[in-house]
């Protein structure tokens, strides 16, 4: 059963058909990395072949669902941003009654499982229902996508560390206070539609508005563009540019244009703007 689903034989999306008791399965959280199926680790590769049931997001690899075995089901449980169709309560109940059922369940999700891929929650919603759970860690974007587009996150004499943040409504007090210090680069996940909070946030705050933000849509795949600016411009040249999800935001020395040589790095994958 490959697509969307609501309903099925046993009553809600991923309801096993039947009514008999078979062995407890298990589960395993695959992470799938930023969306290029070759950046799958291998043993996520491996998890996804001998699963019996694959509970997909719409982001990361997805690319690899198209290779699995026939008889492997798909259950696409994907959000976008202000759409959730299957909330993540309902994604619990599904994975959990198809791992009772006896199914290896594979819950393939984009990034790494633990960093804002609410992995968490799915994994106590498992041990709760006393199955067995494994964790594959998946290439986090917040890396992979800065460094696909010749950013690095971390450079000697530029940045001594990085700060990862979600973008939900702007950001928080210690994610401010990394923009503002500008001695670690700040990376923002899920942050476009807040973008312009996001600037205002750092701006009040006394962050030099001369910091440099990259913005990287689409990382590793073919439609990957980079959009480079300055911090106080950052909203409106991503207005003007149609910046739109998914994209991981890098503010600070690291996202500046040629800091490793070159006239524009972001051309190193994927177009510049």
């Amino acid at each position: 059963m490959r697509g969307p689903q609501t309903s099925g034989p046993g009553g809600a999306a991923g309801d096993p058909p039947g009514s008999g008791h078979p062995p407890r399965g298990r589960v395993t959280l695959v992470g799938g990395g930023p969306g290029a199926v070759d950046l799958l680790t291998l043993r996520a590769w491996r998890a996804l072949q001998n699963a019996d049931v694959v509970v997909a997001d719409r982001l990361g690899a997805v690319g690899v669902l198209d290779d699995l075995p026939a008889t492997t089901d798909v259950v696409h449980v994907g959000k976008a941003p202000g759409h959730h169709p299957v909330p993540q309560d309902e994604i619990n109940r599904i994975v959990v009654a198809r791992a009772l059922a006896g199914a290896h369940v594979v819950r393939l999700k984009g990034g790494d499982p633990f960093l804002f891929g609410r992995g968490g929650e799915e994994m106590l919603a498992c041990r709760e229902a006393g199955i067995e759970v494994e964790v594959v860690p998946g290439v986090t974007s917040a890396v992979s996508v800065p460094g696909l587009a010749g950013i690095p996150v971390t450079h000697r004499g530029t940045a001594h560390g990085v700060h990862i943040a979600s973008g939900h409504g702007g950001l928080d007090a210690a994610a401010i206070a990394v923009a503002r210090e500008n001695t670690a680069t700040l990376v923002v996940l899920m942050g476009v539609s807040s973008l312009s909070t996001i600037v205002q946030q750092a701006l009040r705050a006394g962050t030099d508005p001369a910091t440099p933000v990259a913005i990287v849509e689409n990382g590793s795949t073919p439609a990957q563009r980079v959009t480079r600016t300055r911090l106080d411009e950052a909203a409106d040249v991503a207005t003007r540019a149609g910046v739109a999800a998914p994209a991981v935001i890098v503010i600070g020395g690291v996202a500046a244009d040629g800091l490793l040589g070159g006239a524009r790095d972001g051309r190193l994958a994927g177009a510049g703007v």
